[in-house]
């Protein structure tokens, strides 16, 4: 019986990695359908390739950093490791993965490919799993720290701060260093071109893919079989139908909102997602909806900051939204399963975004001092298709954009 309750388990975290792995390919057409024509290729071979970088800097370095595990035995001794064990490495790398892809859609049209892979190894080598260990292997102390100051441990079951708020904040540090788009502001502060979708469709399929893929995001986030709940997977459709009903009202029926409006509901439930009531995830999930397309139109508009997914506002802002409300609504008197603390989960979620806004600085920093992280004018004005990957897919169709 025990034999069959591993294999059941690899088996089930098996199925979850791999539908989380599918989640990238939503990251590359909700990107895809964003961009404009001339940058279409480079988001596809973009999320690929950084995922590629992100499992060799997870399994040589951010593993380790994260879990004090590593793979540097020989064949015949990683055979007789667990199953489970080197599975369950694949489930967590999915989710490292996640942050370049999340910080890709802020930085679109205008990012070098080479610096930013570098940028990729660092960030899932380093950054990432240091709050990973913090949030999720009682690494540092932290954890044990809040317990005895507040009660509980910082609670996030599938990520919304460890995953979301820390790549949305290492992507707000990428879009502030590079700068906007040019020809995105006149020079006087005021918006030069707006720069729509380039494909509504391909927007579309990007977002469901992703949407479909987060059920086994949050659900497999149990990790075994025995852990399976059903309120995850009610409160993940709560979730997600709140915001996209208030991403639908609050963008005025905007098609780019209504698919992202899902999205931000995801994002925040997945720490609170095994605690709630699904009344209060679907209080959650509008809130993040609303929240999404409330600080996309105002950094856009009114602050000018060309973060062209809008990921600091989905998953930086909606990240930190899910880790804080988790507290909340977690919490016997509204319905929640409780063991959370308020206070522990605003201390976490403020050191998630501390770090990751820190570490993304220095690292997007530092190359852009030593080797530069922006196409220069003419290769922005041809388009990272033409630039990088020697393709044409209809620049010069797009000059009067």
């Amino acid at each position: 019986m025990e034999n069959f309750k591993t294999s059941a388990d690899v088996l089930f975290i098996l199925l979850g990695a791999i539908m989380i792995l599918a989640m990238h390919a939503g990251f590359a057409f909700l990107e895809l359908g964003t961009v404009r024509r001339k940058n279409q290729i480079n988001a596809l071979v973009k999320i690929l390739v950084d995922f590629s970088v992100s499992t060799l800097a997870y399994f040589f370095i951010g593993y380790s950093i994260a879990y004090g595990v590593n793979f540097f035995a020989g064949a015949e001794t990683l055979a007789q490791k667990s199953g489970y064990e080197l599975t369950k490495f694949f489930f967590l790398l999915t989710f490292a993965a996640a942050i370049p892809a999340i910080v890709s859609g802020g930085i679109a049209e205008r990012a070098r490919f080479n610096p930013q892979l570098v940028a990729t190894f660092l960030l899932v080598g380093f950054v990432y799993p240091f709050f990973e260990g913090i949030a999720w292997n009682q690494a540092y102390g932290i954890q044990a720290w809040l317990k005895a100051s507040f009660g509980e441990e910082f609670h996030d079951f599938a990520g919304s701060v460890v995953v979301h708020a820390v790549g949305g904040w290492i992507g707000l540090a990428a879009v502030l260093l590079l700068g906007a788009r040019r020809g995105r502001y006149h020079k006087d502060g005021g918006i030069a071109g707006a720069h729509p979708p380039s494909s509504i469709p391909f927007l579309a399929l990007g977002a469901w893919i992703l949407t479909v893929g987060w059920f086994g995001f949050n659900v497999m986030s149990a990790q075994t079989l025995d852990k399976v709940s059903g309120l995850v997977a009610m409160n993940s459709l709560m979730a997600m139908v709140g915001g996209t009903l208030a991403a639908t009202i609050a963008g005025r029926n905007d098609p780019g909102f209504v698919h992202n409006g899902p999205l931000a509901g995801l994002v925040a439930i997945c720490a609170g997602s095994d605690l709630m009531h699904p009344l209060g995830a679907l209080v959650t999930g509008a809130m993040a909806g609303g929240l999404f397309v409330w600080m996309f139109t105002l950094t856009q508009n009114r602050w000018k900051i060309d973060d062209v997914l809008g990921v600091w506002p989905l998953h930086g802002l909606c990240g930190a939204l899910g880790g804080i409300v988790a507290g909340i609504f977690g919490a016997k008197a509204l319905g929640g399963m409780g063991g959370v603390s308020f206070m522990s989960q605003l201390i976490g979620t403020g050191l998630g975004v501390a770090i990751a806004f820190s570490g993304g600085f220095i690292v997007y920093g530092v190359l852009k001092k030593a080797v530069g992280i922006r196409l220069d004018a003419e290769e922005e004005f041809n388009g990272a298709d033409l630039t990088i990957h020697k393709i044409s897919s209809g620049a010069e169709r797009e000059t009067l954009w």
